[in-house]
Formats: C-alpha cells, structure tokens, sequence
C-alpha cells in the first residue's frame, strides 16, 4: 500500500475540486464533493499505476509530502 499526497484546489465559480497528484505527473481529476474528488483521486492513481505496471515503468514513491506555503507580495 503506497500513500500519495494530493492537491486540492476548490473551483470558486463552479464549486467542486481539481485534484492533482504532485508526484505522479498528469495525473488529474475532480469532483463536485470534497468526497468524490478523493475517491475520483484514488481510482485516477490506481489506473495511473496499472498503467505504469503495465508499461514496466517504475511505481513512483512519495518521500518527504511537498511543502505548501504561502507568502504575501506588496502590488
């Protein structure tokens, strides 16, 4: 059982969330519910590593979860 970290970012005009999987590249959903943008992520990195698998390309290993930050700049 491997544990990827994702990024939710919420669609401020049509609500919802885009899920990206930052060490799996292209590796993309959403979901109208908080809840269904993580089952959507889940089944989108279970197919993203078949895929792998399939391919006899290595399965990517998470190490340290990225960092998010945030910082203010004067405009």
């Amino acid at each position: 059982m491997n544990r990827y970290t994702l990024l939710l970012v919420p669609d401020q005009e049509e609500g919802g969330y885009t899920v990206t999987v930052p060490v799996l590249p292209g590796c993309i959903t959403e979901g109208e519910s908080l809840e269904e943008a993580l089952a959507n992520a889940k089944d989108a990195i279970r197919l993203y590593l078949e895929d792998l698998v399939a391919n006899g390309e290595p399965v990517p290993l998470e190490g340290e979860p990225p960092r998010l930050e945030a910082v203010e700049v004067a405009i």
